[in-house]
């Protein structure tokens, strides 16, 4: 029972990170596609306004699931880390780049300084969520065999379902980031940058569906097992709300229903996360399942013991974050 709670938490902290972080790396993708410097100021400007409170914390969320993986499978992060420690490292300085020049670009006087921080910024926000999928992409395609660095480097996630799955990461990053920008802006008044981000959402989110359904085809041809239990297994309901979710999204934000569209927003994405992870479960490598990769019983209970004290200081802390600045 334990193994299995300690893996929901670690696909709970998975989610938030999606969620918060993804919209998190969509802002800066936005960022990056708003234009020239006087086109796109308004736009960066919201982009900044919105993630500036909450950027480092997003990334909590990322620690969290490292944590929990290392101490609680530890087979999966050793096999996961070693084989595909080109993406990972490739993605943490994504994330090192991003912070950094966000940071800067705040304070930098020259305009040259700007852009180049600005660029930094908005590049690294693309490239990151990338890699990250193609994480989530070889160990979905079970490229990732246990042991350390039995995988191969380079195929293990340069294959069709981690490119697929890296697409589909950064389109996601992309939706949810105008979605919550569309609020963001319709909170401060700004009705022109709410409509801008609108057919920026609507035109993102079909690109997600199509991204979705071609994500299908190629679990079909190159994952096979895992497209069976998605679309013949537990799983399936799951991916059938995602879908009915996603449409609806596409519904709420043409009728302009800001509020409500984020939540449906937000179920589209984590369906089709729990989805996935209902079609590996319990194979969370090949020929690893869950029992086998879990630590052992006093760690497992030693580790859930300490991340029960630890969520009743953080989380109202990060409600309390959140719900401040999204108040009108």
């Amino acid at each position: 029972m334990l193994p299995e709670i300690m893996l929901a938490v670690l696909w709970v902290g998975l989610s938030a990170y999606v969620l918060f972080g993804g919209a998190d790396f969509g802002g800066g993708v936005w960022d990056l596609l708003a234009g020239g410097t006087e086109r796109g100021r308004p736009q960066r400007a919201l982009v900044e306004h919105s993630i500036g409170p909450v950027w480092e914390t997003n990334h909590v969320w990322l620690i969290f699931v490292l944590v929990i993986m290392w101490t609680g499978l530890p087979a999966v992060f050793a096999a996961v880390a070693s084989t595909l420690y080109i993406p990972l490292t490739l993605a943490a300085l994504g994330i090192i780049a991003r912070g950094a020049a966000f940071a800067f670009r705040k304070v930098a006087a020259e305009p040259w300084q700007q852009r180049l921080f600005g660029a930094t910024f908005a590049f690294s926000s693309l490239v990151t969520p990338f890699f990250l999928g193609t994480v989530a992409g070889a160990v979905a395609s079970r490229r990732v065999p246990p042991g350390v660095a039995r995988g191969d480097l380079v195929t293990s996630w340069v294959n069709p379902t981690s490119l697929i799955s890296g697409a589909l990461a950064v389109g996601t990053a992309t939706y949810l980031a105008a979605v919550f920008l569309t609020r963001d802006a319709q909170r401060s008044g700004r009705t022109v940058l709410a409509g801008q981000f609108r057919r920026r959402g609507l035109v993102s989110g079909v690109v997600v569906g199509v991204l979705s359904g071609a994500g299908l085809l190629v679990l079909h041809a190159d994952a096979p097992r895992l497209f069976d239990g998605l679309t013949s297994g537990k799983a399936l309901p799951l991916l059938l709300l995602s879908i009915v979710a996603g449409l609806a999204s596409l519904v709420l934000l043409w009728r302009r229903a800001y509020v409500a569209v984020r939540a449906t927003a937000a179920l589209a994405v984590i369906g089709l996360l729990w989805g996935w992870g209902l079609g590996q479960y319990p194979h969370l490598l090949p020929g690893v399942d869950l029992d086998d990769a879990a630590a052992t019983h006093a760690v497992l209970a030693a580790s859930l013991g300490s991340l029960a004290v630890g969520a009743a200081l953080l989380l109202p802390s990060l409600w309390w974050l959140y719900s401040t600045f999204q108040r009108d």
